[in-house]
């Protein structure tokens, strides 16, 4: 109804639309291994550490990328480079927190991978269109942390 995607077509006819709606339903239905915590306690945990990094580090390079980049201003009217660029710096900081929970966890929300790990990797290759880059000199545990999820199998499929 949006006209936007991703949007899960079921099979009683209804539109399942938003990416954490549908990871939601695929994992009821393929409850393992799960991305999203078992237990209710987990689950909030996941949840806000997703939460986080897709609001403050994907919006942010979302936001850099859609008012820097000039292919995107045809599409992005105004494009205000200003703002753009403070994102990219409040990316960075969010970068430095991020770095500094993985010097104490292997990922993103603890100790095992979920979909935090998802929301964080899309979101640092997506920040490679604009010069939001993750270099092991100024960000060692999240480019150790990026290099592991990459060489993941479900990575390279």
């Amino acid at each position: 109804p949006l006209a936007k995607v991703p949007v899960l077509a079921l099979d009683d006819g209804r539109h399942l639309g938003e990416t954490r709606a549908i990871c939601s339903y695929l994992e009821g239905l393929y409850p393992e291994p799960n991305l999203m915590g078992e237990t209710f306690e987990a689950r909030a945990f996941i949840e806000m550490t997703d939460r986080r990094v897709e609001f403050y580090l994907l919006g942010g390079i979302m936001n850099c990328v859609r008012h820097t980049h000039p292919g995107l201003a045809p599409l992005e009217q105004p494009q205000f480079e200003d703002f753009g660029r403070s994102q990219g710096e409040k990316v960075r900081e969010v970068a430095r927190w991020l770095d500094a929970e993985l010097g104490r966890q292997a990922f993103v929300a603890g100790e095992r991978f979920t979909i935090a790990d998802i929301t964080a990797f899309c979101a640092i290759d997506f920040g490679k269109v604009s010069d939001i880059r993750i270099k092991a000199e100024t960000h060692p545990h999240l480019a150790a942390w990026h290099a592991r999820v990459a060489a993941r199998p479900s990575y390279k499929a």
